[in-house]
């Protein structure tokens, strides 16, 4: 079946410009989304421009019925996927300082970003393995920044970070034909900020292509933190 990516999130977004960029690459893609109608919107919008879509998968981070569901699919549908690109993720309270995130949005940031993350990573590691495969996470720097750091967020990414970071070494240790690394797009105008167009931000077909060229470069990234445009600093 050639080279075949599983992208949740694709539907729009980065999410979205991954998967045009990995398709437009020569990659097949599953998309991974939770509405139906904007999942069969993000596959006719990438089915014009030529892309082999094989179709998509129901998954909502947050439900780990729906989880263990979307991953026992995959293992019979597209069991011959090589790359999984966990994309998918909730932006939390970005409006307000860290003294004042209530629990309740920490909880619920951490439970699809990291949880739910962690959780379809585990179900998948078994199948990617097989296939010699790839888990690339779409995180942020755990490193705070000065200029933006909404803690609910930056914490649900950390945990995200340090869990690539102890599976890297394991895969390593264990020598196995698995590959695990994340990737900051970097400042990316998307809904996820409400559209922020500000010096120093990218359109998500420049990450979305940028990131197709790191996948496609032949070397192994195991445990690496790669960043495609770092953060620009404020003057």
């Amino acid at each position: 079946m050639g080279k075949t990516a599983f992208v949740t999130g694709a539907n729009k977004g980065i999410g979205f410009g991954i998967a045009k960029h990995l398709g437009l690459s020569g990659w097949s893609v599953i998309i991974g989304a939770r509405d139906k109608e904007r999942a069969e919107q993000a596959i006719s919008k990438l089915r014009a421009l030529g892309i082999n879509v094989n179709g998509w998968v129901t998954i909502e981070l947050t439900d780990m019925e729906s989880i263990s569901t979307a991953a026992n699919e995959i293992a019979v549908n597209y069991p011959y996927i090589s790359l999984l690109v966990n994309n998918a993720g909730i932006p939390g309270d970005m409006g307000v300082d860290g003294e004042h995130t209530e629990l309740d949005d920490v909880r619920k940031t951490i439970d699809v970003n990291f949880i739910g993350t962690f959780m379809l990573t585990k179900l998948l590691i078994s199948l990617l393995e097989k296939n010699r495969g790839r888990i690339v996470n779409i995180t942020v720097p755990s490193e705070i920044s000065p200029y933006w750091h909404p803690l609910a967020y930056v914490t649900s990414k950390a945990a995200q970070n340090a869990m690539m970071g102890v599976m890297a070494m394991e895969f390593q240790q264990q020598g196995r034909a698995l590959e695990i690394f994340s990737v900051h797009p970097g400042p990316t105008t998307t809904d996820l900020n409400g559209n922020m167009r500000l010096p120093g931000f990218h359109d998500i077909d420049t990450v979305g292509e940028k990131f197709a060229a790191l996948i496609n470069d032949g070397k192994c990234h195991q445990g690496e933190f790669l960043e495609l445009y770092p953060i620009v600093k404020e003057d």
